[in-house]
Parts: C-alpha cells; sequence; structure tokens
C-alpha cells in the first residue's frame, strides 16, 4: 500500500491509469500475490484505487487533497450553552480540559471493556450486523431493573427503553412531552446542554435558584404558580454543576409541590454512581407516578459505547417506543448494548467503581488545596464526583479567564455557560480529574 501511494504522489501513476499486475507487483516487491490483493483492495476501500471487474485495478481521478490536521480552538466564539461542548469535543491531543464533563480515558475500564469486545467478536451474527429490537437489550434492561429495585423502584424491564446516549433520551421526551412554545423549569445553575436542547425545540426556559440542599424551595413554589411549566429537569444526585445532594426535606418538598401543580419531572442520574452513599431520588420516593429517570453510561464506563435509558410508566414507555422508532429506527447500537451490559458484568466493574471514588476523593481534595492558593473557593463540598464549582477571586469574569485560558489550550467552564439568568459571572466549573500542573500554571496567569 506504502509503494502504491508513494508512485501516485510522486506522479509515477497518474488519474486514469492502471497500476501494474498482481503479479508482476508481487514478483517486483517480492511478497505473494494474496498480499497485493489484499493491499489493492484496501486501497479500493480508501478511494485512491477503483477496481474494474476483468481488467484491473486503476488509480482514482483526482484525489482531494486532505489536511490531517486537528481542529483549532474558535477563540473568537461566543461563550454560550454549547461554548464548553465544542471547545472540549474538537480539542486537539496537545489540549487540556478542565472544563470538560468526563474523565480521561485512562481513567476508565478499559481492561474489562477489551475482555468485553473479545467476547462481542464471538458473538452471533445478529449482534454484529442486525437492527436491535425497539426497546433495547433486554439482558442489559434486565440487569438494570435489578438494580433499581434494590434502591426500591419497581419497574420490569418492560419500563425500560434503551436509547443510543443520554442526551438522546432527553431529546426522545422532549418530542413526546413537549411542543414549540412550552415552558420547562430547570435549576439555576444546571447542565448547559439542558439549555442547549431546550432552545433547539423552541422551548421557553424559566429557572429557579439551586442551594446546597436542592432548588430553592420557595421560589420553586412561586414559579410553578406563575409560569405554570410542562417539566422540570434536574440532578438528583451530585448535581451538575454545583456537585450538591438533595436533601430528604427538599425532596419531599419537591414533590409534593410536583402534585400539587401537575408538574412531571426528569431525573437525571448520569453522576450518581460517582456517589459514597445513595441520596434521596425522586424517582424512588414517587414510584415514577410522576418522575421519569434518565441515564447513562458514559461518565463511569465509555462515552464512546453510547448507551442511554429511560424509565417511566408502562404507557409512556409505550409512545416513547414508537417515537424512537420514528426517529432512530429502533435502540442503540445492539454491538454498543451488548458491550455496556458485558462490562457492566464483568466481576471488576464494581471494584472499578469503588476505585474511582477512593481516587476522586483525594484528587478533589488536592485540587481544592491547590485552587485555594489561587484565591479560588468552593461554592459547597461535594460528596463524590468529579466537579467543583467554585467562586474566582476579587468577582473575576469567569469568562475572559476561560478566554485567555483557552489561548494556551486550556479548556475551562465559565459559570454563565451554565446559568439561565446570567447570575454566575464569577464561578466555573473545574472537572479535578482533568486538573495538573499545567492547568495551575495557565489558570493563575488568566487570573493575573
Amino acid at each position: 500500500m506504502a509503494e502504491i501511494r508513494r508512485r501516485i504522489t510522486g506522479r509515477a501513476l497518474t488519474g486514469g491509469e492502471k497500476l501494474p499486475s498482481i503479479r508482476r507487483l508481487a514478483s517486483d516487491l517480492k511478497v505473494s500475490p494474496s498480499t497485493v490483493v489484499e493491499a489493492y483492495e484496501r486501497l479500493v476501500a480508501e478511494g485512491m484505487v477503483r477496481a474494474r471487474p476483468g481488467s484491473g485495478f486503476y488509480v482514482a481521478g483526482s484525489l482531494p487533497v486532505v489536511a490531517l490536521r486537528e481542529v483549532a480552538p474558535k477563540l473568537d466564539r461566543a461563550i454560550d450553552p454549547l461554548w464548553v461542548s465544542r471547545q472540549s469535543l474538537d480539542a486537539g491531543a496537545d489540549m487540556l480540559r478542565p472544563g470538560c464533563g468526563w474523565l480521561p480515558a485512562d481513567w476508565m475500564p478499559n481492561a474489562a471493556i477489551r475482555r468485553s469486545l473479545r467476547a462481542l467478536a464471538r458473538a452471533e451474527d445478529g449482534i454484529l450486523s442486525d437492527y436491535g429490537g425497539t426497546r433495547g437489550s433486554l439482558a442489559l434492561r434486565g440487569h438494570l431493573a435489578r438494580q433499581f429495585a434494590a434502591e426500591g423502584i419497581e419497574a420490569g424491564a418492560d419500563q425500560i427503553l434503551l436509547t443510543p446516549s443520554g442526551s438522546r433520551a432527553m431529546d426522545l421526551l422532549c418530542r413526546f412531552l413537549l411542543k414549540p412554545g412550552d415552558t420547562v423549569l430547570v435549576d439555576d445553575p444546571c447542565y448547559f446542554n439542558f439549555q442547549a436542547l431546550l432552545r433547539a425545540h423552541q422551548i421557553r426556559i424559566v429557572s429557579v435558584p439551586y442551594t446546597p440542599t436542592g432548588p430553592d424551595i420557595e421560589r420553586f413554589g412561586q414559579v410553578l404558580a406563575a409560569e405554570r411549566p410542562r417539566l422540570y429537569i434536574t440532578n438528583a444526585a451530585l448535581h451538575n454543576p454545583t456537585g450538591a445532594t438533595l436533601s430528604p426535606r427538599t425532596a419531599h418538598q419537591v414533590l409534593t409541590l410536583a402534585a400539587a401543580h401537575d408538574l412531571t419531572i426528569v431525573e437525571d442520574e448520569i453522576f450518581a454512581e460517582f456517589e459514597p452513599e445513595p441520596s434521596p431520588r425522586l424517582a424512588a420516593l414517587d414510584g415514577l407516578a410522576r418522575v421519569i429517570r434518565v441515564g447513562s453510561f458514559s461518565k463511569t464506563l465509555s462515552a464512546s459505547a453510547r448507551c442511554g435509558y429511560i424509565v417511566a410508566r408502562p404507557e409512556w414507555i409505550e409512545g416513547l417506543v414508537d417515537l424512537q422508532v420514528a426517529t432512530n429506527f429502533g435502540g442503540p447500537s445492539p454491538i454498543a448494548a451488548e458491550l455496556v451490559f458485558g462490562t457492566l458484568s464483568d466481576g471488576s466493574y464494581r471494584k472499578h467503581l469503588a476505585d474511582l471514588r477512593t481516587r476522586l476523593a483525594r484528587r478533589r481534595r488536592e485540587m481544592l488545596a491547590e485552587l485555594g492558593k489561587l484565591g479560588i473557593t468552593p461554592w459547597t463540598l461535594p460528596r463524590g464526583g468529579f466537579c467543583l464549582w467554585c467562586r474566582l477571586p476579587d468577582g473575576r469574569d469567569a469568562a475572559a479567564v476561560a478566554q485567555a485560558a483557552l489561548r494556551e489550550r486550556v479548556v475551562l467552564a465559565p459559570g454563565n455557560v451554565f446559568s439561565v439568568t446570567q447570575s454566575a459571572g464569577d464561578l466555573m466549573r473545574f472537572n479535578v480529574a482533568q486538573m495538573d500542573g499545567e492547568v495551575l500554571r495557565v489558570l493563575g496567569n488568566a487570573l493575573r
């Protein structure tokens, strides 16, 4: 393959010209004819060579010039709810990402994932080639049902819908429960992609201030009475971005007010497995009467093998199944679902989670100490997870600090990308697992 590429780029072979015969090239390069056949077939797959049945292999016509380089950070992009996502996802290998919302690749259970991949290589053909069922893998749904039962949630496998990701689960719920112009309540601050997704669906967003024990209950009741939102979208376990935990008292008050105002709640559980001990869950307290649980495995298992889920009332699941068929022709990739199930079923996964919690607790302590040296203080002390929601010194503008850091190829998460009311200008979310001495150096420079 390298030899043929060399001849084409050196113009020894030009567009439309026939390549040497298989026997001739095999003789020239002193390799077997089957080696040449495979090389030619791979070059055909790349689009560099064309095969003409009964005639041979020919150089493709004019080949586009492909610049193999990383996308540079967009320094002039407006800092909006998509800013952190775009900068983090497009970051080159040399960029640091303490503003992103995931763990480094070497923190993930890669050995268990590789074992699952090897098992997948021996799977039946249907797993590798067919569409999946409309609800997704029964084995994985059964695993989740047993997990939920341990929390006190009675939800059979038929009440669980697997989706291509947690974000896709949220998108399905927006399509199913909302129409353009409807009002949705979110926390302030909240996960920035909640805002981006709701705006994409032309939904009116209202917010409630978030406290270290959950939403401000007095304001929560006022907003429900005045705005009549259709949904409330929140994190109950390790709130994003604050890291706060919902208290039992606040959880009870939220459900009481929701019942009084006929409010449906979508509870995002994506960070739940980082908790050392489970905190109150709205879905468990409510019994899935008006609470819908959403989750995925991208934070603790793999963001590459994406798979999410929705747990809800049976009649809602039926409608969501139809909608997912219409918009995605079924659930997640059977390969992704089997890979997730295989890794979750691996005996090492439980230890992986325990090790993660211990490692993150140590890293949070270390980074709190280092950030304190820069005058950066925590808004609250999280019980678990990798997020620290912190206040910058002297009322510094977090957006300006993030722009300065980006020029040094460090992606930060300024507070107002999380705030509907733009009231978090001097706050910033830090991912402690993605921080090191270089991040602290750049952050210190940006604060000067």
